[in-house]
């Protein structure tokens, strides 16, 4: 008898809600097949099948939290031995102790052993307006199920498969639909809302928080970056933010460090991982460019564009969310002008980036000129570290941004 666990899947894992079953009791599964879908405090992931066999029992709800290392179904392995006879009360005793936890969730349709391709991300939208995944057919010629097919669907711009249920289906979530887009009443706080919070709550209550503010002048980095895209060499902003950060970081190791508190040392980290705070539709990720010392501005770049792409499709894995030393967040797109960003706990250090303005300055000859303007606001740990010390980063930082050759030559 195989026993299926959760299993730590990403870094500090301790709990994960168990949020849709891939596979039903009695379904015969294989190895590495995707058998449950568990949602973390930084991803939804999939937990495969330790082997080939059959579902013997489920016994944990959809809904529930659980710790690490609980047992959440069982596999009846081919050619395996029989149970052992005390298996039903280790059995008994997994359910209770999962009652206690339990919440329970509604679903209009029970999930099908049929596997349709599809995202974590996809399957959430389908599962949230009660809508069976396996009744949406799929435009990509790939056969894989896409989030815009799940909205047509939803505004019957498309034929359901054939089912003679489905129409009874589609109006059951119609209705659903149109109620709850009416009287958006109580929205749940759980999964990964609910994980962000418990973070924060920890970074806030653990870390004493100090923000400074500065302005960098984003004039030539721009039209290096115009110039550069005319020559065919497209990379964007951040990218450069990223490279004179981990150059910054060099000069003021401080930053790129951890506070152990129990042994009373301040952790300096030898490797550079950028994590890079993302707005997802399920909330804040943090994906990690890892190795950012190591890489030129371009695959800086690409690594950022890929890991963007994967936290929007919720296609992120474990290895993409771990080790992170320092966190940057990208929101000037979204016309934010300044904040006091929350330290990415356990890091020292995060740096916000915010809207870039055209605005009069004085220049090298004092002469007024209109020029563009960056507000950036680094938070940090000042237990590590005192005001003096972040003024002095955050100038080394918009000394590389503002001379951008300069840049160019600390990366030789």
């Amino acid at each position: 008898m195989l026993e299926v666990k959760l299993h730590d899947i990403g870094e500090g894992m301790t709990e994960g809600e168990i949020l849709h079953y891939l596979v039903k009791k009695g379904d015969r599964v294989t190895a590495d097949q995707p058998l449950v879908e568990v949602q973390t405090d930084k991803m939804v992931a999939e937990l495969p099948s330790p082997g080939t066999g059959t579902i013997k029992e489920i016994v944990v709800d959809t809904g529930t939290t659980v710790q690490v290392g609980t047992t959440l179904l069982y596999i009846e392995a081919e050619g395996g031995a029989a149970a052992s006879e005390d298996e039903p009360k280790r059995n008994e005793q997994v359910k209770t102790e999962a009652a206690a936890e339990k919440k329970t969730v509604k679903r209009a349709f029970a999930s099908s052993f049929n596997r349709v391709l599809a995202t974590p991300f996809t399957r959430k939208i389908a599962r949230d307006n009660n809508i069976d995944i396996e009744d949406v057919t799929p435009m990509d010629p790939s056969g894989r199920v896409t989030e815009e097919d799940v909205y047509r669907f939803l505004r019957g711009e498309q034929e359901p498969q054939a089912d003679t249920a489905v129409p009874e289906k589609q109006a059951v979530s119609d209705e659903r639909a149109l109620r709850q887009t009416a009287a958006p009443d109580e929205i749940p706080f759980r999964g990964m809302r609910k994980q962000i919070a418990k973070k924060m709550t920890k970074s806030l209550f653990t870390i004493p928080h100090v923000t400074h503010f500065e302005e960098v002048n984003m004039t030539n980095l721009l039209k290096l970056r115009e110039e550069l895209k005319a020559a065919g060499v497209s990379v964007s902003v951040p990218a450069f933010f990223v490279k004179a950060l981990v150059i910054a970081l060099k000069d003021f190791p401080v930053f790129n460090a951890e506070l152990d508190e129990e042994n009373d040392k301040i952790l300096l980290k030898k490797e550079y991982h950028i994590g890079l705070a993302t707005d997802t539709e399920d909330g804040l990720i943090v994906p990690v460019v890892h190795d950012a010392d190591k890489k030129s501005i371009k695959e800086i770049h690409n690594d950022m564009k890929r890991l963007n792409e994967k936290a929007k499709n919720g296609e992120l894995k474990p290895a993409d969310i771990r080790n992170s030393t320092f966190t940057i967040s990208n929101v000037g797109p979204l016309g934010s002008i300044g904040a006091t960003p929350i330290i990415n706990y356990p890091e020292t250090a995060l740096v916000a980036f915010h809207k870039t303005k055209k605005r009069p300055i004085v220049n090298e000859n004092d002469e007024i000129v209109i020029g563009h303007v960056m507000t950036l606001s680094m938070s940090f740990d000042h237990r590590v570290a005192d005001g003096a010390t972040a003024v002095a980063f955050t100038n080394r930082f918009a000394s590389l941004i503002e001379q951008p050759n300069k840049l160019m030559l600390e990366m030789i």
